[in-house]
């Protein structure tokens, strides 16, 4: 396929998008189902090309003043690569397979872009209705943290300390420029590819090995941060496919018991073949198979329980940007609900001096702080821990991220402006011992 082929079937694709409530991936894969003879190059480079137009979406359609599939993918050409008018008409020339020329509005639009005078919304690339929630959590600086949002996302892996060592594992990946990533001490990054793809890191023979898992660093502090130790009972209520799980059976060094659940089957699935991948012999899965009790008897036993909390996903839009433009209001209402619940019934399975490790990849407060300011107004007996205390398990990278995050009076949020990783919100509340 010719560029501009490739340009009208992405035209295309975002129009499926907009006429149908449904995931980019899937639409994508829909797409090249039916168009056979576009190969593997060509489905990558559309699909590069459609992620950059909604990571884009709302600064390409206020400089090309319309928000249709065209003017937003003309828009992302000149903002998020670089084309110039010139270079954007011959791409636009009306050939076979092309796009139709440009208008006369449309040139005018392309020769005047500009964003200075956009709202902070349009600037920051995110949906006007969360604007109120974004001043919120960021300020004067929320422009800025949403077009940090809609950036491309770098590839992250996690060291399986259980199997091999960092510094080993840099020389087997030195092929794909493999790099120390800043704040985790198991974190390894790799480049995006020329056409903005990650490398297909997990053919490599070292992950067949269970050598590494991909995952991003901020998730990897996430589970660094809740100090979890060799020895200790710890519940994931929230497994999912067990990306934290398995980074928790690492830092406790296979000792102890990792008990790990999730209310939803089919989420929980993977972790059984991670599981045995990875080497790790402390997971004992939970699994809910429609039965009520699994974890009857866990109640009040817990040195440590996470609760990966489900959640709008803001923090995260890097890599899925088509995500911030299918949120609603309402969704962000039943996630609230969801979180109260299960941070209530955390609090049941921790024992005296125990701790719950609350997370989420949202960087908006209702998720965040004021869910654990509603947790503590209505248990007496927890307390958050300070900035300070909860960086110490990072020791001296610890100070150096302190500087880096937000600091909130319930925790710390990761953001990938300040610290480029995705966004984490990351707390820990304790429980009090008794007398």
């Amino acid at each position: 396929m010719t560029p501009a082929a490739r340009i009208s079937a992405a035209i295309e694709i975002l129009t499926e998008l907009d006429a149908r409530s449904r995931p980019a991936a899937d639409v994508l894969k829909g797409w090249g189902l039916s168009h056979r003879f576009a190969g593997s190059g060509d489905r990558a480079a559309i699909g590069t090309l459609v992620y950059d137009a909604l990571r884009r979406k709302a600064s390409s359609a206020w400089i090309m003043g319309a928000d249709t599939p065209r003017a937003v993918v003309l828009g992302t050409l000149h903002l998020a690569r670089g084309l110039e008018l010139p270079a954007i008409e011959k791409l636009f020339d009306g050939s076979r397979f092309a796009p139709e020329p440009l208008s006369r509005e449309e040139r005018k639009r392309l020769e005047k872009a500009s964003l200075d005078d956009a709202p902070p919304h349009v600037r920051g690339d995110y949906p006007e209705w969360l604007d109120n929630q974004f001043a919120q959590s960021f300020g004067e600086d929320r422009a800025e943290e949403g077009a940090a949002l809609a950036a491309r996302a770098p590839l992250d892996l996690r060291t399986n300390t259980l199997v091999t060592t960092r510094e080993k594992l840099l020389e087997e990946l030195s092929h794909l420029q493999a790099a120390e990533t800043s704040w985790s001490p198991f974190g390894i990054r790799i480049p995006l590819d020329e056409q903005g793809r990650n490398p297909p890191a997990t053919s490599e023979p070292s992950f067949q090995k269970g050598q590494f898992e991909v995952q991003d660093e901020g998730s990897q502090l996430a589970a660094l941060l809740t100090g979890a130790k060799a020895g200790e009972q710890v519940l994931d209520l929230c497994a999912g496919s067990g990306g934290k799980t398995l980074a928790l059976a690492a830092l406790m060094e296979n000792k102890g018991q990792i008990f790990a659940y999730d209310g939803d089957l089919r989420r929980l699935a993977p972790i059984h073949d991670r599981i045995k991948r990875a080497h790790a012999r402390n997971i004992q899965v939970r699994s809910p198979k429609g039965k009520t009790g699994v974890l009857s008897g866990l109640e009040g036993r817990m040195d440590l329980v996470l609760v990966d909390a489900p959640c709008t996903g803001t923090g995260v839009w890097r890599r899925h940007p088509d995500a911030k433009w299918r949120i609603r209001p309402g969704a962000l209402e039943i996630r609230v609900k969801e979180q109260a619940k299960l941070l209530d019934q955390a609090a049941a399975f921790v024992k005296p001096g125990g701790r719950i490790a609350y997370v989420t990849c949202s960087l908006l407060d209702a998720e965040n702080g004021a869910q654990l300011r509603g947790f503590l107004a209505r248990n007496g007996d927890w307390s958050a821990l300070s900035f300070a205390e909860l960086c110490k398990p990072l020791g001296e990278r610890g100070i150096v991220l302190q500087r880096a995050a937000i600091a909130t009076p319930e925790g710390l949020m990761l953001t990938p402006r300040r610290t480029n990783t995705d966004g984490f919100f990351i707390s820990m509340l304790r429980r009090k011992e008794r007398g």
